[in-house]
């Protein structure tokens, strides 16, 4: 078994804050002993307009933030799954989600497929496409300290066919690294991550962003880990004050006890195979 850390902050539109709030959360993981570290979507930064969102991406390569959490990693020898922007070639940017090695490499990246588009009722309206370029493609699940993690951000949580996928290709653990609008955290958040975390029987990994991050916009947060059977291992609030972190013990054994003991054996012969 191998200990996983999910971490809950407020990211804003000061990208030095926000690495400063990321570098708590690598120092509480290392402490409690951490493998790797789980952080939200958009951890780099949260802008209060789409102009402001598309005017703070940077390449990887020049982002004060990437590079500073590169070199914790480094540092620490810890794993870093985290969600920021970078720029796309439309003149919009890229909503992605890396993975950094415990040596800093950056050797995994998942681009949103799906983005979040809405009008609530007595909430926010958000138009994520106004600013961002939608991914093309699921990435296949890749092995880790942890066992073989598939990718996928925030509004993916609501389209199962990605997490479905990830899992015919063996993923055992899947991410769901968000910022919930406060009314959709309420009606759906804990439903949709253990859902998923069942009917693929794979442990679930969720960051979340929490608390006010302008006049604008507010997080759910609730950030939690689901084991495959759909028991919440642990989980945070949603009042936020500093930067915080959960962790779990990700049991492969059980993993493989309850794929053995519940075979989950699709009929593609009467209906597609995802």
């Amino acid at each position: 078994m191998a200990i996983a850390a999910v971490g809950q902050l407020c990211s804003t539109a000061n990208i030095s804050s926000n690495l400063a709030q990321c570098r708590t959360l690598v120092r509480k993981a290392v402490e409690a002993g951490a493998k790797a570290l789980f952080l939200p979507e958009a951890a780099d930064y949260i802008g209060s307009s789409p102009a402001e969102t598309i005017s703070l991406a940077r390449p990887v390569q020049e982002s004060e933030f990437v590079l500073g959490l590169q070199s914790e990693a480094r540092d620490n020898n810890l794993h870093i799954n985290v969600g920021i922007h970078e720029p796309a070639a439309n003149g919009r940017v890229k909503n992605t989600l890396i993975w950094i090695d415990d040596k800093g490499y950056i050797t995994q990246r998942y681009q949103k497929v799906h983005l979040f588009d809405v009008d609530i009722k007595g909430g926010p309206v958000l138009k994520e496409s106004s600013s961002v370029e939608k991914g093309n493609e699921i990435l296949p699940p890749f092995d880790t300290v942890l066992g073989r993690i598939g990718l996928s951000i925030c509004f993916d949580l609501r389209f199962p066919e990605i997490s479905l996928a990830l899992r015919r290709q063996n993923a055992q653990i899947i991410t769901y690294p968000s910022a919930f609008t406060v009314p959709t955290g309420r009606a759906h958040w804990e439903t949709l991550l253990r859902a998923r975390a069942i009917e693929t029987q794979s442990y679930v990994i969720a960051a979340a962003q929490a608390g006010p991050h302008n006049e604008k916009r507010q997080s759910y947060g609730h950030s939690m880990i689901v084991n495959p059977w759909g028991e919440i291992m642990a989980k945070l609030g949603d009042e936020y004050e500093e930067p915080q972190i959960v962790v779990a013990n990700i049991d492969l054994e059980l993993l493989g006890k309850v794929r053995t003991e519940m075979p989950l054996l699709r009929r593609t012969d009467i209906y597609p195979e995802i």
